[in-house]
């Protein structure tokens, strides 16, 4: 099976080359921006350039696509968060050039990386449905592009009954390859990371929104991998237990649990990112706080997906990561002290959520 993933290089795209380049019958082929160095996950992968959010996208990315088997879109943008017409352009233009190319070509299959952003606020303590209301949460340009990109992708599936779309909704996803990539894009250059190599977190805020589900990368790449073998439709939720909220996640680190406010939380947030010392905006806590959580039983039902990993241990591998500096060879996941996001490049006047880190 020939399958093209766009976005390939990033935290997703790096987890399903791993899981694909030694599957019996898979033949990857990666698309980013960026070529990353031929080593690691990336080595001996055949690669395109391409800016999906480009004028001639479309075009490029036909004569990529053509006599593929399946395409599997994971391209997105998370920052830089300062430059909203950037992300919009990759986003939601960029995602509307892959479906319209795989459409040109021919392409059979198209599984689609969504996310729990894509849903409209829910509860927190009960589990929704992939039917949950896709509106997203309106603060949030990140749910916004989401949830549109899925309504771009409605219109596909009606346009085109032939082509089988899969969507993919995970939650937070975690790797220990990914620490410097994350801590780069989501707490910035003055994260104390050092501290982190002793397992601890001393301060846990909590809130009763605060109730957010992980799952480590390796399995959601294995679930993207039964959505190729199979024949199945339709979105598909992706997450481990236990839900992460401040009493769950203190146990794990050592830490004592805080209640805080969560006007208090977002108002940090959004003062601390328009002085530029952190890459995350308030919508991001909006996300957290309303974002619901996700029954997985229709991707144990229709796919045989089930975590191997829990979202603690997801979690602490990527915390280790994060203190270990853990990267990889490609550019949004690499590990230079000097990129945006890292004290080296605030520095050097590179500021969080500035500059193009794709």
């Amino acid at each position: 099976m020939r399958v093209v993933i766009v976005g390939a290089s990033g935290n997703v795209g790096t987890a399903l080359l791993r899981r694909l380049r030694d599957e019996p019958g898979m033949d990857p082929i990666g698309v980013s921006r960026r070529r990353p160095e031929s080593t690691g996950p990336y080595a001996g992968i055949p690669w395109h350039t391409a800016d999906i959010g480009a004028e001639d996208a479309t075009g490029t990315l036909i004569d990529v696509f053509r006599g593929a088997d399946a395409v599997v879109h994971l391209a997105w943008q998370i920052q830089p968060s300062h430059d909203q017409r950037r992300l919009y352009r990759t986003n939601v233009l960029g995602s509307r050039a892959v479906f319209r190319a795989v459409v040109e070509a021919g392409v059979p299959s198209l599984v689609h990386a969504s996310s729990v952003g894509a849903y409209a606020p829910g509860p927190k303590q009960a589990f929704v449905r992939e039917n949950w209301l896709r509106t997203g949460i309106p603060e949030s340009s990140y749910s916004r592009h989401k949830a549109l990109v899925e309504r771009v992708l409605d219109e596909v599936e009606a346009d085109h009954p032939t082509l089988r779309v899969v969507r993919l909704r995970p939650g937070l996803i975690f790797q220990r390859d990914a620490g410097t990539e994350i801590a780069r894009y989501f707490a910035g250059p003055l994260l104390p990371v050092d501290l982190l190599r002793f397992g601890r977190i001393p301060v846990v805020p909590r809130h009763p929104g605060l109730r957010i589900q992980g799952v480590h990368a390796d399995d959601v790449a294995d679930a993207y991998l039964r959505a190729l073998r199979g024949d199945v439709r339709g979105a598909f939720n992706i997450a481990a237990g236990p839900v992460l909220d401040a009493d769950v996640v203190s146990r794990a680190f050592h830490g004592v649990p805080v209640p805080v406010p969560g006007l208090l939380i977002e108002g940090a947030a959004a003062l601390t990112w328009q002085l530029r010392l952190q890459p995350v905006d308030r919508g991001w806590v909006r996300l957290a706080l309303k974002a619901p959580l996700m029954s997985c039983d229709r991707a144990a039902a229709e796919l045989g997906w089930r975590p191997a990993t829990d979202a603690i241990s997801a979690l602490r591998e990527l915390v280790t990561g994060i203190a270990d500096r853990a990267h990889t060879q490609s550019p949004p996941m690499a590990g230079d002290p000097a990129l945006p996001g890292r004290f080296g490049g605030l520095l050097r006047g590179r500021l969080p959520g500035k500059g193009n880190p794709y």
